[in-house]
């Protein structure tokens, strides 16, 4: 199993192959000033297909590669927060301004894959789960994030979208999401590493070896100085140990398997 999470600015896009080729796609975002896109990178690499496709957050710097996904990879499987149906959706986001293309692509798929998954594609060696808040006890997208754990091997990695302060807490009650956290060794900050998501109290219950950011510019001491004190920290190719690294600074992060070890970390730009 592969992880590769993409440097698309502030947004983000994650790409995880399992052993038998079966790909998830964790949002879809781009990078407007470099001009990459994931969808081409992924056609580029040889993908045919994207077996689940995760939605995180419903705003467009997780989206915005989605319609030419859409056009040139078939998508099987849409998980995302189902509390919040197609016109709730709709309804909250153009309160705030048009309806940009990546959500409306989503908007799209929401209303089409409608039907019950009796036969869902095989990730064997991957144990998937997502908790999240509900609509209308959260009306705010951030806070509506679907938090994603993925479990294989030694790998245990924790992705809660953009979720902040008020939805950590409410989640911090449901005694089954504070047992995924506390096996968590690898864990990508909420909301880009900003202020907002940053919920130290989340910390009291798992310790991560490493953070992972996804973000364009540091603009808050909690994407460098605040969460590198709750990681322990990996060893590095320099003889130096890493407790954060950013999309910003060091590109595409991939996390692999290595036997006889648990995981191991390469940066790309």
């Amino acid at each position: 199993m592969e992880i590769r999470i993409f440097g698309v600015e502030h947004g983000f896009c994650a790409y995880i192959i399992e052993d038998n080729r079966n790909v998830m796609l964790i949002d879809c975002g781009h990078n407007t000033k470099t001009g990459f896109r994931p969808t081409n990178y992924l056609v580029a690499n040889g993908c045919t297909g994207i077996e689940r496709f995760i939605v995180s957050n419903y705003d467009e710097d997780h989206l915005s590669d989605l319609p030419n996904l859409r056009e040139k990879l078939p998508i099987e499987v849409l998980r995302r927060n189902q509390s919040v149906s197609a016109s709730d959706l709709r309804r909250l986001k153009a309160s705030s301004g048009p309806i940009q293309p990546g959500m409306q692509a989503l908007l799209d798929m929401i209303e089409s894959y409608t039907n019950n998954v009796t036969n869902p594609p095989e990730f064997p060696e991957i144990e998937l789960r997502t908790f999240h808040n509900d609509y209308p006890i959260f009306n705010d997208t951030n806070n509506l994030s679907l938090v994603t754990f993925i479990h294989c091997h030694g790998i245990h990695l924790a992705y809660p979208g953009d979720i902040e302060e008020a939805g950590w807490v409410e989640l911090l009650k449901n005694r089954s999401f504070i047992e995924h956290l506390a096996r968590v060794n690898l864990f990508i900050a909420s909301h880009h590493g900003r202020e907002s998501g940053y919920y130290p109290e989340a910390f009291d219950y798992f310790r991560p070896d490493l953070i992972i950011i996804s973000d364009e510019a540091i603009k808050y001491d909690t994407q460098d100085v605040d969460y590198s004190k709750h990681a322990k920290g990996v060893p590095w190719e320099d003889r130096t140990t890493k407790y954060v690294l950013t999309t910003r600074k060091n590109g595409m992060i991939k996390i692999s398997e290595r036997s006889g070890y648990n995981y191991y970390v390469l940066t790309e730009r």
